[in-house]
């Protein structure tokens, strides 16, 4: 699957799962259901998955996590807020780059429709 093939998977399943539960549940059941349903529609799901920083020649495993790497190709940054900040889009930035993946869905599980709730961000890595 592509990348993008992997995105319309994702966002689906984020509508039904917002739409079932609704916004104002913490981020930790928003990441169990989604993970659940993604696995159910056969995708390979990483949770909290550790991402290094790499500098000359040290591997520093210093905290950094991304919440899910759906077919080690795309990245969710699962948020259950108000409203995203600027932060909250550098940060699926960084784990993009760290990781060398090309896309990103930074996911506010808190909007009141998710499709004012999902934001796509791209590495920009050559095709």
């Amino acid at each position: 699957m592509s990348e993008n093939d992997i995105a319309k998977v994702v966002v689906d399943v984020a509508y039904h799962v917002h739409v079932e539960l609704g916004p104002g549940l913490f981020e930790s059941v928003y990441e169990a259901v989604l993970i659940h349903e993604l696995k159910k529609r056969g995708l390979r799901v990483e949770d909290q998955v550790a991402v290094p920083v790499e500098w000359d020649g040290l591997r520093l495993d210093i905290g950094f996590r991304a919440d899910v790497i759906v077919e080690n190709q795309v990245i969710l940054e699962l948020k259950s807020v108000e409203s995203v900040a600027p932060v909250h889009k550098k940060q699926l930035l960084t784990y993009l780059r760290l990781t060398n993946c090309r896309l990103g869905l930074l996911i506010n599980f808190g909007a009141a429709l998710i499709k004012d709730g999902i934001t796509r961000i791209a590495n920009g890595l050559p095709e």
